[in-house]
């Protein structure tokens, strides 16, 4: 008797490759830039890989790995599991590049994930990673208990097993300053009870559902990630990604097969660690937001709302962006149309979910799309990797893979039906945390198109400046800020002196550290609160009296307002009091942070020579006797 093997879930966002193969030997083949060959790398990725095919990609990237720049993010994750884990790895390396992510993945020996973390001198401390995958099967995370134990028994038992995973999420967070991922448990026993099985208390799928509600509340509590598998494979079934006969046979809970779907699923979280989601939904309109063409139907003629199921279809797609929009995700429109009549549809259609209002940016003209992708790109002071271009057209797509690489496109599929299903299966805007200021997200954009539109009219950018009426509230970090702080250091690239990228666990460490200061700073004006914006992180330096500048970020949305100004300000006031007499800053060069070139010395800071790293330039303010201009256009407040 044979058994089928199940089909496995392939990457169905991703355009299929013509010929990968020929593509990849070309590449081996030809000599590039270090740049170029990041790209390349990343454009080969970005095409529906089987297993094998990410593989081959795996080895490639392990060779050009020495010519990539500096510059590219990285992370070290360490994978500790109870079952084979090895198959995972270049999965994961190419569902992060594909992300423009470089990731170094450490895999603890077979089912030794226990001892790992509670020695100290384990090979898991020794790789330093920034992140660790705790990739459990259930037979390791489940109590197993006789079926007549009471309710309080089985209680106790799960209270028990997740109080202990918790210890080890402390010890990891403690000795590694690590980011912890807790996979959850996806496949259960066999079902003894059928559908009477979750009322009997210690029957496996009543201890499985009480365990996954007792894990994730702990988690947010705990500050641990999860990765749930059990919610990922809801769509398609656990049976497409385990097979029971690799289990027996070579301890394999992932098959081989489904490596690259759940690579990719892990990649999503590291990408987010990083803050390299993505940010802005570019969305066409005729055929993908309604059906129809409303320059040629009309409005009444478009394909919208209640009575036809495919109205019904672009509804929904329309509810899920503007509850995307609700958690912070910018919307804009790319389309070739007249924008007198693509803007009319959104006031005036009876079953319009999304408003005109609901869009950060609005582009609708007969010019090419990727022209004005780069227009919104410009407008929202964001990088071109930021966006994710979604066109029911597969010409326009195409035209928008080769033109701009760094915006991610999705193959939309033909049925509107499938378009949520789509962008939210691909991952584009997964998310590691969640604030009040990301609901706040499409506010800010829209005041900060206000503020544009004021300075262009004001006469002179001193009475500009001083009509925004500007308040900038300092503190130290608190746990409160701890996510946002966080998200910030991971995700600015611009306004960056050094691009340092740290995890939560490591912000809350220099929290507690007393050798350093740290600076969260707010900015309000008259337009609104534009929330958490400025961060600066100073470390108490080798020489005597100095404070090195270990970070300095802000966010692009307030450039040109001199805010720096004020922040040095506040930051050569605390330093005379702590006795510091000198503050020392860093500038590291990356493709993406050219405009802060001169930060230091257009703030008064000199060239200190001889102390930097390859490639880093150093700069020293001495503050005995030092004088700042004011900053009368922006009031400092303390926060507490």
């Amino acid at each position: 008797m044979s058994m089928t093997t199940p089909s496995c879930p392939d990457l169905y966002w991703l355009p299929e490759a013509a010929d990968f193969d020929g593509a990849l030997r070309m590449f081996r083949n030809t000599e590039l830039s270090g740049e170029e060959n990041w790209v390349t790398l990343q454009t080969l990725a970005n095409y529906r890989l089987d297993f094998m095919q990410t593989r081959r990609l795996d080895r490639v990237v392990s060779d050009k790995t020495g010519s990539l720049p500096g510059s590219v993010p990285r992370l070290r994750l360490a994978i500790l599991g109870s079952s084979t884990l090895e198959h995972l790895a270049p999965a994961i390396r190419i569902g992060a590049l594909r992300r423009g992510l470089l990731v170094e993945v450490h895999v603890a020996p077979f089912g030794q994930w226990r001892q790992q973390i509670l020695d100290p001198a384990s090979a898991l401390y020794a790789f330093q990673p920034d992140a660790v995958l705790l990739s459990l099967d259930h037979a390791a995370l489940l109590p197993t208990l006789p079926l007549n134990a009471p309710r309080i028994d089985v209680e106790a038992a799960l209270d028990a097993a997740v109080d202990e995973l918790a210890q080890l999420w402390h010890l990891l967070r403690d000795r590694a300053k690590a980011v912890v991922i807790q996979q959850t448990q996806w496949i259960v026993a066999p079902s003894l009870f059928g559908h009477f099985e979750r009322t009997v208390p210690a029957a496996p799928a009543a201890i499985a559902t009480q365990f996954d509600a007792r894990l994730t509340v702990r988690a947010a509590e705990e500050g641990a990630l999860l990765l749930d598998l059990r919610q990922a494979t809801s769509g398609i079934g656990a049976e497409q990604i385990g097979d029971p006969m690799l289990w027996h046979h070579a301890k394999q809970t992932i098959s081989p097969m489904a490596a690259p779907w759940v690579g990719d699923h892990i990649a999503r979280i590291l990408a987010a660690l990083r803050g390299l989601s993505k940010k802005v939904a570019i969305l066409d309109l005729d055929n993908t937001l309604w059906g129809g063409v409303i320059g040629d139907d009309g409005l009444d003629g478009v394909v919208l709302g209640q009575g036809s199921g495919t109205g019904e279809a672009y509804l929904t797609f329309q509810h899920y962006l503007k509850a995307l929009r609700s958690r912070g995700v910018l919307l804009a429109v790319s389309s070739k149309n007249e924008q007198a009549i693509a803007e009319a549809a959104f006031d005036q259609h009876p079953e319009m979910v999304l408003r005109r209002d609901d869009f950060a940016a609005f582009e609708a003209n007969w010019n090419d799309k990727p022209s004005a992708v780069r227009r919104i790109a410009k407008d929202l002071d964001l990088g071109l990797d930021s966006f994710v271009f979604i066109d029911d057209n597969p010409a326009e797509r195409d035209l928008m893979r080769r033109t701009l690489p760094a915006v991610s496109v999705p193959e939309l599929p033909e049925a509107p039906e499938l378009y949520a299903k789509c962008i939210a299966d691909a991952g584009y805007f997964e998310a590691v945390s969640f604030s009040l200021e990301d609901t706040k997200r499409n506010d800010q954009y829209a005041a900060n198109r206000e503020r544009k539109r004021r300075q262009f009219s004001a006469t002179n950018m001193e009475d500009f400046l001083r009509d925004l009426q500007m308040v900038l509230t300092v503190s130290a970090f608190r746990q409160a800020d701890l996510p946002r702080i966080t998200q910030l250091i991971n995700k600015t690239n611009q306004f960056n002196l050094t691009t340092r990228r740290y995890t939560e666990a490591e912000v809350r460490a220099l929290m507690e550290d007393p050798s350093v200061l740290t600076y969260a700073f707010r900015l309000t004006d008259r337009f609104g609160d534009n929330g958490l914006t400025s961060i600066v992180i100073g470390r108490r330096g080798p020489e005597p009296g100095s404070l090195e500048l270990d970070s300095w970020l802000m966010s692009c949305r307030i450039l040109g307002r001199r805010v720096e100004n004020a922040v040095l300000q506040v930051i050569v006031e605390d330093a005379k009091v702590a006795g510091i007499t000198q503050l020392i800053g860093r500038y590291r060069p990356t493709p993406k942070n050219g405009l802060v070139k001169d930060h230091y010395p257009n703030l008064g800071f000199s060239l200190l020579e001889g102390a930097t790293d390859p490639g880093e330039t150093a700069w020293i303010l001495p503050l005995e006797n030092l004088s700042l201009p004011p900053v009368d256009h922006i009031a400092v407040m303390r926060g507490s």
